[in-house]
């Protein structure tokens, strides 16, 4: 009787506990090396799961094999090697989001790169997510000014349009993407650069560039450096993406740029190719064009019922001696809603930025133009196009009748105000002022060599004097005329 006595009240209280067991899964890392961990164990683990090492380092799951699975690093410590212990951090891949981002330069993790201190954020947001379906999209009518004349009149780029920026290295393809961050200032449009592969001085240079301009109050950096592990190298657009993803459901204008895919695309060769996967074309894996396209098609339009805001992207891809139909560059053509090619030999005759109007497109063309801007450039990429056929035969010496004469003159003429210097971008007015001109004939009587003088001359007697996008033509073409007429001696006479 007394051990029954015993018994229940042992078991009165055992009532009052509460047991719990906590299992987790321990892997152990079988080799590691060139920003690969291969781990034996860990059965439950799915792709892009993130796992955590005893050593402080961490990685996300890349390729799933019987035996083992391999992992890219995304932080690795010294003391990393075969043997750590490994386990799944049970959670998917993330980075902070949201306005304290602004400004800032971080990593492809978050981590902050500036020195400003920790970023204090209250959401997150997987690295990589469906694309906004179809009914969430709206048509590309806005357009996201870069203010360089040569794209806005000739090749315009609209708000949620994907415009590739195509050429060999040298021939100032990122110039082309700072000037149109530059030119977002006060347009409330929220910028990402993202930086892959770069070495340090171009990041720094760019940082510089884009601090002297003001712009990074409303741009964020994120940076994947050539020195880099080559996971982060190759999570960096993602990450940028997620970034302006996050504004975008907000309702917000954002602007990304991708510098550059070429080398986000050898690096995740350099990734496939040490876990083992089957070579492609050009050495690269087979979904290279799958992991481009589920990228860019995040940058969209969304329609009022979703936000109604819009994400732009920039993406920079390398060409080798101008041949765009290498396996990369064919791809992001396909993918892009038009590419801006730029011609390394423009580029050494001094016809900057280099951009060839033979071979660049936008697909969306018009309908992203302001309504005057497109009336006034609608058949000047035709013209020109013509006028560089019509100059082949002056190297002939052929003679020419003058009804021809006059069209070269005129295409020469519009080939120097296409010519624009560097971080010197335009507002709208200035665009559709000298558009105006040049369609007036008020630049025919100015000498060629004072063509970009007089340019320049009318853009700063212009700035903030413009009758205004919305006021009628006649206006714009009065006060023209009159601004020529008062600044004649000083066309032709430079010393007047």
């Amino acid at each position: 009787m007394p051990n029954r006595e015993l018994l229940t009240r042992k078991a009165e209280q055992l009532a009052g506990y509460r047991f719990g067991l906590r299992v987790s899964e321990r892997g152990v890392v079988a080799s590691v090396g060139d920003g690969i961990a291969w781990i034996k164990g860990l059965p439950s683990a799915a792709m892009d799961d993130v796992l955590e090492f005893e050593d402080g380092s961490w990685a996300v799951v890349f390729d799933l094999m019987a035996q083992q699975i391999g992992a890219i690093l995304l932080h690795q410590s010294a003391a990393l090697t075969a043997g750590t212990p490994v386990r799944r951090a049970r959670q998917s891949l993330s980075i902070p989001v949201g306005d304290a981002l602004s400004g800032r330069v971080v990593d492809p993790i978050g981590q902050p790169l500036d020195g400003a201190g920790s970023i204090e954020v209250a959401e997150r947001r997987p690295l990589d997510i469906l694309a906004p379906p179809i009914i969430a999209r709206e048509f590309v009518r806005e357009p996201l000014y870069t203010g360089l004349r040569s794209i806005d009149s000739l090749v315009p780029i609209g708000k949620g349009q994907r415009q590739l920026i195509i050429g060999d290295e040298g021939t100032g393809r990122s110039a082309i993407a700072i000037d149109t961050v530059i030119n977002q200032r006060g347009r409330d449009v929220a910028c990402v650069y993202v930086l892959i592969g770069q070495k340090r001085s171009t990041v720094v240079s760019t940082l510089e560039t884009l601090r002297a301009h003001d712009a990074m109050s409303y741009t964020t950096v994120v940076v994947g450096e050539a020195g880099a592990l080559p996971g982060l190298k190759y999570l960096a657009p993602f990450a940028g993406c997620a970034i302006a993803e996050a504004w975008m459901a907000q309702g917000r204008d954002t602007l990304v740029v991708y510098d550059d895919l070429s080398t986000h695309a050898r690096t995740y060769r350099e990734l496939s190719l040490l876990l083992r996967r089957p070579p492609g074309r050009e050495a690269y894996p087979g979904d290279i064009f799958y992991l481009h396209s589920r990228l860019l098609e995040r940058a969209t339009s969304l329609g009022q019922a979703y936000g109604g805001g819009s994400m732009t992207a920039l993406p920079i891809v390398e060409t080798m001696q101008g041949e765009i139909s290498a396996y990369i560059p064919t791809n992001l053509i396909s993918i892009t809603d038009g590419q801006v090619y730029l011609d390394a030999d423009l580029f050494a005759g001094g016809f900057r930025p280099a951009v060839d109007i033979r071979r660049s497109v936008s697909r969306i063309g018009g309908r992203a133009q302001h309504p005057c801007v497109k009336d006034e450039s609608g058949r000047m990429k035709l013209d020109y196009l013509q006028f560089l056929e019509l100059e082949v035969f002056t190297r002939f010496g052929a003679k020419l009748e003058a009804g021809m004469e006059g069209k070269i003159r005129r295409g020469r003429i519009l080939r120097e105000l296409l010519k624009q210097e560097r971080l010197a971008p335009l507002s709208p007015e200035c665009q559709l002022a000298w558009l105006i001109a040049f369609n007036e004939g008020l630049f025919d009587a100015v000498p060629l060599d004072r063509v970009a003088a007089t340019l320049q001359g009318l853009f700063d007697g212009w700035s903030g004097r413009s009758p205004g996008m919305e006021a009628p033509r006649a206006l714009w073409v009065d006060s023209l005329q009159r601004w020529f007429e008062t600044h004649t001696e000083a066309v032709h006479d430079p010393a007047a």
